[in-house]
């Protein structure tokens, strides 16, 4: 099994609406998972996600606590609005928090007139844990959900309709 996971995606707008849609914590706490992500852009730059409320309390009700920040990493480039590379490890579990960081890299290319390819490609090696789950599950709403395939799925259906999937 390989160690890198691709997963790509073809979005009908603009490099740059879509770098915002990645890299704008307010508009990445609109889709995919849902928790607003936040980038000090430049090579070093601190990123990090965070709990929001719901997601608390679904983790409250499940019987586990979930930390402030729920993912964290450093920039290692990056190049609005086309790439991407970040370090990334998932710190809601104490499985893949214990995991080394991975790479994750966004790359947004021109396809067609007025669409983008966006390809995500997460490196995980020695990550066994943090794979299964940027994989995702069949069903987004089982434990885990989606990926990193519902979320490009989400954030097409955000920019293209103006409007999220329904689960995940």
């Amino acid at each position: 099994m390989s160690d890198t996971k691709v997963f790509r995606i073809w979005i009908k707008a603009t490099p740059e609406r879509i770098w915002e849609a990645i890299t704008d914590p307010e508009f990445s706490a609109r889709y995919g998972y849902a928790a607003p992500q936040f980038y000090e852009l430049k090579k070093g730059g601190r990123y990090y996600a965070t709990a929001t409320d719901e997601m608390k309390q679904y983790a409250t009700a499940q019987g586990f606590e979930l930390p402030e920040v729920i993912v964290d990493g450093e920039v290692l480039e990056a190049e609005p609005p086309r790439r991407l590379v970040q370090t990334w490890r998932m710190l809601m579990d104490p499985t893949t928090a214990a995991e080394p960081f991975t790479t994750l890299t966004y790359d947004i290319e021109d396809s067609s007139p007025g669409v983008c390819r966006v390809t995500i490609t997460h490196e995980l090696t020695g990550a066994p844990a943090t794979a299964a789950m940027v994989q995702g599950n069949q069903d987004a709403t089982a434990d885990g959900g989606g990926g990193w395939a519902w979320v490009l799925s989400d954030l097409k259906s955000l920019l293209e309709t103006g409007k999220v999937l329904a689960a995940g």
